[in-house]
């Protein structure tokens, strides 16, 4: 959701004060291009402005909704909104007007969206079911003056596709039971064995995750509480995600996400997962070690789409790409902030276990204008936007390093059993300290076979062997990497030229 609050406060209540003051200059011709320096070309980022998680993803009709936390008025985080955009292709987006503003219950935090095919709700009809937001309200009047309920669920209705919204008389649906952090409802319609089914709700309680189920998205009854003593608890836990995954030999698991922050494998913000059981009030993990969707920095409060057609069946996810160590100050203007690459999660066995895998969607590959055959170790790039399909010699240490005529360069490199990204010398790096590091990833054994990466201005994304390891990153480079070398590769390798989305 937002920066640790709970450590935090103090810090958000002066950027409160100030950016409201704050506008932002109006947009210039230049950014209705979406051609700013350091402006991802095919990540979907805000025509201005400061944006953070991704909420509410739903599919209807055609469309995949995406909206985002939102703030209108300045580049850093303040009063919450939810941004709009929505997609055909999950590639191209349009941007729609802001969905949902704060009132007098709050700012709107993060949270979901569904859709009320048997109009449980009674918001909409059964030929015109309503699509139902679910979020959190944050009082920031109660937050100042200590009170520890001033976080309480909400939600919001639409009957037109999500293009105008009407937020419920009867709000707040939850009310808070004196926790200081309540917040981000994951919301799905689960059914039972018995055919019949209920809404459950995913709740980021300050450190666990609390289960509510409801028969109609208006009244909640609390289920149960996950919160396993190893886990990773470095800070406080968000934006969860529940649901199922299948693999390859037909098994069928429960997955369920929590975002943390801080207390990231290479330094704060990141997301955990666990993979077990749901008996509709119950989460059980299967394991007891902490998984990582990413290794990288750069990916965090990442859920999934709901109300994908079963005929597509995949489970289709996108992150923010950012992390709250440096995310107010990285160097891009007028906008701040893009989310990941959509990705779809599959379930790998690995071992004795499983583990989520996230591959790019299929749908990226109508980016690519040229394909390059790469023959040697050092090639000249023709373009800025690439995406490279590498092979490492089997059973040896790799190093893959881009770089600019002036000397900003970032190194991808494989050795002994794990896998290093270097972006110490990408290019701007002194905006805050703690972005200039070398981010590790432990293999366990794991070994490479193939890379797929993904170059956008300031991104690098890095899938390994399909995704059953990924390092998203930013970088800041002041001019394009020009110069691709390559060291302990096979030599037949592709690099793909790629257009703008926008």
């Amino acid at each position: 959701m937002i920066k640790n609050i709970l450590q935090s406060a103090p810090f958000l209540f002066l950027i409160l004060t100030t950016s409201c003051d704050q506008k932002v200059p109006e947009v210039q011709e230049s950014t209705k291009e979406f051609n700013e320096p350091h402006r991802p070309q095919y990540h979907f980022t805000p025509a201005a402005n400061w944006m953070n998680d991704p909420n509410g993803m739903v599919y209807l009709d055609g469309e995949y909704h995406l909206f985002y936390q939102y703030y209108p008025d300045s580049t850093v985080w303040g009063p919450m909104h939810w941004g709009h955009a929505i997609s055909t292709d999950l590639v191209h987006w349009e941007h729609l007007p802001v969905a949902i503003e704060p009132d007098s219950l709050g700012y709107i935090f993060s949270g979901s969206a569904v859709i009320d095919h048997e109009n449980t709700s009674g918001l909409g009809t059964k030929e015109n079911p309503a699509m139902v937001a679910i979020y959190t309200y944050h009082d920031p009047v109660g937050e100042k003056e200590k009170r520890m309920d001033f976080q309480t669920q909400g939600i919001a209705f639409s009957t037109d596709k999500g293009r105008t919204w009407t937020k419920y008389a009867g709000n707040p649906v939850l009310k808070n039971p004196g926790i200081k952090d309540f917040r981000d409802p994951k919301v799905s319609w689960i059914k039972g064995e018995d055919g019949s089914g209920k809404w459950v709700m995913a709740l980021a309680v300050l450190d666990r995750i609390s289960f509510y189920s409801s028969p109609n998205l208006l009244d909640w009854t609390l289920e149960s509480d996950f919160n396993p003593d190893w886990a990773a608890y470095g800070g406080v836990w968000e934006c969860p995600d529940l649901f199922q995954l299948k693999a390859a030999d037909g098994t069928e698991k429960w997955v369920l996400f929590v975002s943390i922050n801080p207390g990231g494998p290479n330094g704060g913000s990141a997301t955990q997962y666990f993979i077990g059981d749901f008996d509709g009030k119950n989460f059980s993990a299967e394991h007891e070690d902490v998984k990582w969707l990413d290794y990288g920095a750069d990916n965090y409060a990442g859920v999934t789409w709901s109300n994908v057609p079963e005929q597509d069946g995949r489970r289709l996810f996108i992150g923010w790409m950012s992390n709250w160590d440096y995310a107010q100050v990285v160097p891009t203007h007028p906008w701040r902030s893009a989310t990941t690459l959509p990705r779809s999660l599959e379930l790998v066995k690995v071992g004795d276990g499983y583990q989520v895998a996230s591959r790019p969607v299929a749908e990226l590959q109508a980016l690519r204008k040229s394909t390059k055959e790469i023959s040697g170790e050092s090639v000249n790039l023709e373009e800025e936007l690439i995406e490279l399909e590498l092979t490492p010699t089997v059973g040896n240490d790799f190093e893959m390093e881009l770089s600019n005529e002036k000397g900003e360069k970032l190194i991808l490199k494989k050795s002994g059993d794990g896998l290093v990204f270097d972006r110490t010398a990408s290019g701007l790096v002194d905006f805050e300290a703690r972005f200039a590091k070398v981010h590790t990833a432990p293999l366990n054994g794991l070994e490479v076979k193939s890379l797929r990466i993904f170059v956008d201005r300031s991104s690098v994304e890095i899938f390994v062997n399909d995704g059953e390891m990924v390092m998203s990153e930013l970088v800041f480079p002041t001019e394009a990497y020009t110069k691709l070398d390559l060291k302990g590769f096979e030599r037949e390798n592709n690099i793909h030229y790629l257009k703008s989305i926008w």
